[in-house]
């Protein structure tokens, strides 16, 4: 199955940590995650390549960090210093050559 699955979401207040993970499998050019604030667009919140290269979205820049484990097909989203504004349903990527897979989500709320 090529779906990747989300895990790590939850409530927090602002100020905490959340990690997120999102598993998958096959030959990874490149892992994102996403989010979905409530009513707004989705929108590109990290990237990272199979090199390890990495880019950020300037909300997120300094506070978010994403990192892979190529051998496990697994990234990782460490989020800290977490604002309500970061309320969203967090999507994972994964592209493979020739076509890209999305997950379902999971859901990270944070309260003032």
């Amino acid at each position: 199955q090529l779906q990747p699955v989300e895990s790590g979401g939850g409530l927090v207040q602002a100020g905490g940590s959340l990690r997120l993970s999102c598993a998958a499998s096959g030959s990874i050019v490149s892992m994102a995650w996403y989010r979905q604030p409530p009513g707004k667009q989705r929108e590109l919140v990290a990237t990272i390549s199979s090199g390890g290269r990495t880019n950020y979205a300037d909300s997120v820049k300094g506070r978010f960090t994403i990192s892979r484990d190529n051998a496990k097909n697994t990234v990782y989203l460490q989020m800290n210093g977490l604002k309500p504004e970061d309320t969203a349903v967090y999507y994972c990527n994964v592209v493979r050559v020739g076509m890209d897979s999305w997950g379902k989500g999971t859901l990270v709320t944070v309260s003032p």
